[in-house]
């Protein structure tokens, strides 16, 4: 929540994907994981740059923004534990595919 998402991904892809294939986790599975996580980032504070880019264009300010995306991060964080929960669900789509 603290860098942005290009800066989150340089950094920490090539540290955590080759820990997490060598210990058996699916690439795509880790992949849809850090996009979910790069959304809730975006829309979180301090960086929440979906937000002040809202806030900018409705003349609305940004507290309300925040509080209005609230409903929205919890039900990312329901959904990544469900992806944490049934890894399957993230592979499913793309296993269709080949």
């Amino acid at each position: 929540m603290a860098l942005d998402s290009l800066s989150i991904l340089v950094i920490s892809v090539p540290l955590i994907y080759p820990v997490a294939i060598s210990l058996g986790f699916n690439g795509v599975w880790l992949g849809v994981l850090f996009v979910k996580f790069i959304e809730v980032g975006l829309v979180t504070p301090p960086v929440g740059m979906n937000c002040f880019v809202v806030a900018a264009t409705s003349k609305t300010r940004v507290e309300e923004i925040f509080r209005g995306v609230t409903p929205f991060v919890l039900i990312e964080f329901a959904v990544i534990a469900v992806l944490f929960a049934f890894p399957a669900l993230s592979t499913w789509l793309p296993s269709l595919m080949q």
